[in-house]
């Protein structure tokens, strides 16, 4: 009877795993249909789970998304520990009935990712909903727009004030959030859906890993890096609400950042968009053309160039081996989403602000 007993769980889990992965399966089929994915998730399912976690999670002032990370950290090191102990004790039925809960809490976490917000990796391109599909440009057109992008970023860090670089972090997620609501508001294809940007109580851990900010998506909360130099954190702020949008790609999230917070009225806040969009074009142009590269760079005012000292020196001084596994990781994880240029994708949206300003007819 005892033999029995300890076979059933064993089973039943078994069972479970091959269920579990058959729902998979089929919602894979379901994410090669991008139409499919945009009418039924994104603008179907998706509104219905921020409409209903949103405005619970934002009465919290902390991330709950970070509570429930070291939650389960601690719990897998502890299962990992008695898996350990089982095996040595040769006690084989309790260790795989184990190992195949284990199995079965991560195809649930997939699950949950993939239908909480990880579907909109699967939904038609920005360029595509965005009508900005013609991405194409020369040099002579690239070199037009940086060139645009360095004077907005000279004449806003001109504009920044003292006291504008001690605003405290409250202040910038307040801003940053009028501006995410500002842009959802004037155009149906930014909508978002009560909004909101926390302080990572990760962020000792995130400075050490190389991260400015993360989305959660199993809590739909945007977190941030609350000790980075100032001048990030309001384009930070943009580019993780952007993914509360429904923006799951990281070059689409740097776009619609970049929207908000070059259409905001503060200071800070668009200095800040404008300061990413430099640095993403001047990374561009040195891969483009190295002559106009040095050129441009000759533009750049010397606060701006004091801000791209400061930054860098600020990650240097973290930068240590886990932050290269941590980059891997991250790689493998945007091209497995739909990202096959995997962190060089935050780089793209140098093609759609292109796009933006040809559209424009500003050449």
């Amino acid at each position: 009877m005892h033999y029995r007993f300890s076979k059933k769980p064993l089973i039943n889990r078994g069972i479970l795993v091959l269920i579990l992965c058959f729902v998979i399966y089929l919602l894979m089929v379901f994410a090669d249909h991008p139409h499919a994915v945009e009418r039924y998730y994104s603008n179907g399912l998706y509104p219905v789970i921020c409409y209903l976690l949103h405005p619970v999670l934002n009465l919290f002032p902390f991330s709950v998304g970070d509570i429930v990370y070291i939650a389960v950290i601690i719990y897998l090191l502890y299962a990992i520990a008695r898996l350990m102990k089982f095996v040595f004790k040769k006690r084989f039925a309790q260790a795989g009935t184990l190992f195949l809960s284990l199995v079965i809490g991560i195809q649930i976490s997939v699950l949950v990712f993939y239908i909480f917000w990880g579907m909109n990796y699967f939904r038609p391109s920005a360029a595509e909903r965005l009508n900005l599909k013609d991405s194409t440009f020369t040099t002579a057109q690239l070199k037009a727009v940086t060139t645009i992008l360095i004077d907005s970023a000279n004449s806003c860090r001109a504009r920044v004030t003292p006291t504008d670089l001690r605003q405290n972090n409250d202040t910038i997620y307040h801003r940053a959030l009028k501006a995410v609501m500002a842009l959802s508001n004037g155009s149906p294809n930014f909508k978002t859906y009560s909004p909101g940007i926390k302080p990572s109580l990760l962020t000792p851990l995130m400075n050490y890993i190389g991260t400015s900010g993360y989305y959660n998506p199993f809590t739909t909360e945007a977190q941030m890096n609350y000790q980075m130099p100032v001048f990030n954190r309001p384009f930070v702020a943009c580019h993780e609400m952007s993914h509360q949008m429904g923006y799951g790609a990281e070059d689409e999230a740097n776009f619609a950042g970049y929207m908000a917070a070059t259409s905001s009225k503060d200071k800070l806040l668009r200095y800040s968009g404008y300061y990413l969009a430099v640095q993403e074009f001047m990374h561009t142009m040195r891969l483009t053309d190295t002559v106009i590269y040095k050129q441009l760079k000759l533009q750049i005012s010397p606060r701006v160039k004091k801000d791209f000292k400061a930054e860098r020196l600020y990650w240097l001084s973290y930068q240590n081996k886990i932050n290269i596994i941590t980059s891997v990781f991250y790689d493998n994880f945007l091209k497995a989403n739909n990202q096959p240029e995997g962190l060089n994708t935050y780089n793209r949206m140098v093609s759609l602000v292109m796009a933006m300003y040809k559209k424009k007819g500003e050449r």
